[in-house]
């Protein structure tokens, strides 16, 4: 038997979920490709579910976290300073909060 302990963590605006692994995984491939387009199809994901979720960072955030641009060719997508930091911040959490679950692993011996 597998035991493991798991750290889920997300950021709430408004009682609401704002940032999360999900969109960390959508920024990081809208980063890598260039579109938001792309980024959805890499992560099995709509479109129109990727750019809703663009749209609430955009609108929900501080500060914008794609700028879109538009082109012959379809145009693209990149990541702003702001997300770029919030990417960065969110993962060094995560990492501390596995360490954190992991420091505190002799508790799977009691279940």
């Amino acid at each position: 038997m597998k035991k493991e302990i798991r750290v889920r963590c997300w950021i709430d605006v408004d009682s609401e979920k704002f940032f999360g692994l999900g969109r960390v995984e959508l920024l990081d491939h809208v980063d890598k490709t260039g579109s938001i387009a792309k980024a959805a199809k890499s992560m099995g994901m709509s479109y129109k579910k990727a750019w809703e979720m663009v749209e609430d960072l955009n609108a929900r955030g501080n500060k914008p976290y794609v700028v879109s641009r538009k082109g012959k060719k379809g145009g693209g997508a990149e990541l702003t300073g702001t997300a770029k930091k919030v990417l960065t911040a969110y993962v060094k959490l995560k990492k501390d909060l596995d360490a954190v679950a992991k420091k505190h692993g002799n508790i799977l011996k009691l279940v």
